[in-house]
């Protein structure tokens, strides 16, 4: 899954960037960066320690930086748009913290700057989406059937985009999502809002427009996370120990970075299944409501191709009663086939023959 991480100037986004995938970037660059981040799971350090594993694999995330985005400059919102396309999902950074010595964005309160970066996106999505019906419409053929239903579509899609709905909110069947593909509409992803805050406003859970924020996010569909962009760079320069000695103190058990990722891939409609043994214990991605045959295929093709039966535990069943065996002397342990649908957090092992 490929994230792009979107904000205006100054407000953190490279910061944030580099804490995600632990890339040291030059905050002055023009380069498109991109790493990959692990995705926080506890339950993958809870299998690690039962089964005492030679490896331990986490489920990951693709991130990349793109241009600062400029209000009152066409050429860099081009730029920013160009480099989402292929994004699958978008993480917007705003602005909270207080810094006298780092200029504020074009706009200064963070809501005023979540609004703008939205509007950004909705003027985007509706220029894309006119300049198609217009081409349909003063087409000097007739139109195929398909550009028939493509024409209907993309009219319902640019009411929407006039009222300021994102179309994510719009009801879609997958027929027609499949046909919009190829748009790459910024308002169609899947979106998260960090908000970078500063220590006292992280201390005191509070900062300037913040119930705005929540509010418009909630209303929105999309995941909220804040985070202390300067914290995290502080604890990341900690042993693990001095690290959870210090999360201890600020009543907490994840670091903000940690909470980010793990709200990003649920936001991202993904779920995790394990395997586990003494060789390995490993996070594996799937999409929700994906089968046990595409969790077969996840693991490696020959696996899904000579896809026999798949037994099931849950993680819940295996902690509560403290090994796979008492799981299936439980009669907890299911046998299923290929259709069945697998949930967050199986514990996997394939039956194959190929």
């Amino acid at each position: 899954m490929k994230v792009g991480i979107v904000g205006l100037s100054q407000v953190g986004k490279t910061t944030i960037f580099s804490l995600l995938t632990g890339l040291e970037v030059d905050l002055f660059s023009q380069q498109h960066e991109k790493g990959i981040a692990k995705v926080h799971d506890k339950r993958v350090d809870i299998l690690a320690k039962m089964y005492e594993p030679k490896k331990v694999t986490y489920a990951t995330l693709e991130f990349f930086d793109t241009p600062a985005l400029k209000i009152k400059d066409a050429k860099e919102r081009t730029a920013v748009f160009n480099s989402i396309q292929n994004a699958e999902a978008l993480l917007i950074v705003v602005r909270a913290f207080k810094n006298d010595a780092v200029p504020y964005p074009e706009v200064e309160k963070p809501i005023d700057q979540l609004k703008a970066t939205l509007d950004e996106f909705l003027f985007r999505d509706l220029d894309v989406v006119t300049n198609r019906i217009e081409r349909l419409e003063n087409a000097k053929r007739k139109l195929e059937p398909k550009e028939e239903i493509e024409l209907k579509l993309l009219k319902r899609l640019q009411e929407a985009l006039e009222n300021e709905q994102f179309l994510s909110k719009v009801e879609l069947t997958e027929e027609e999502k499949k046909m919009l593909g190829g748009f790459s509409f910024a308002t169609l992803k899947p979106t998260a809002v960090v908000v970078n805050v500063d220590e006292e406003q992280f201390t005191e859970k509070a900062y300037d427009t913040k119930e705005q924020i929540v509010s418009l996010c909630k209303e929105s569909g999309f995941a909220y996370v804040e985070l202390c962009g300067k914290l995290e760079m502080e604890l990341n320069a900690l042993t693990e120990e001095e690290k959870m000695e210090f999360l201890k103190e600020l009543g907490t058990e994840e670091t903000g970075i940690e909470r980010l990722s793990s709200a990003l891939y649920s936001q991202c409609g993904l779920i995790s299944f394990f395997t586990v043994g003494k060789d390995e214990v490993r996070a594996w991605t799937l999409r929700k409501n994906s089968t046990a045959v595409d969790a077969a295929g996840a693991i490696h093709s020959d696996l899904a191709r000579g896809f026999i039966k798949a037994e099931i535990i849950k993680y819940e069943d295996l902690i509560r009663l403290g090994s796979e065996k008492a799981v299936k002397d439980a009669g907890l342990m299911k046998l299923v086939g290929k259709e069945h649908i697998v949930e967050d957090g199986d514990i996997i092992t394939i039956r194959f023959n190929v």
